[in-house]
């Protein structure tokens, strides 16, 4: 919404009329995505360790069916409410691939 300079010293668009630059991205923009190699070793490291103790008790909560409880326990051990979500879905996954 932003309109074109006008070229004028006063007045609601005033100022000196320029073109604008593209903006270069900036390798801090992909900070925190997740590449092959990340996702690959991830993925290897889970298959040799397993699940933690606390992941063990949450995946038994979901079994039962108390995804309440299961997200309550979780963000007990997490810290916080978002983590806690993340959590429950990538163990609920994890039981869908076992079946």
């Amino acid at each position: 919404d932003i309109m074109a300079k006008t070229g004028i010293a006063f007045g609601l668009n005033k100022g000196f009329i320029t073109t604008k630059k593209e903006k270069v991205a900036k390798p801090v923009n992909s900070k925190g995505k997740l590449t092959k190699r990340t996702a690959f070793v991830r993925e290897l490291i889970r298959e040799v360790s397993g699940f933690a103790p606390y992941e063990r008790r949450a995946m038994e909560l979901l079994k039962v069916g108390r995804d309440k409880r299961c997200l309550k326990f979780l963000k007990a051990r997490l810290g916080t409410h978002k983590r806690g979500k993340n959590k429950r879905e990538e163990l609920t996954d994890a039981i869908r691939k076992r079946k």
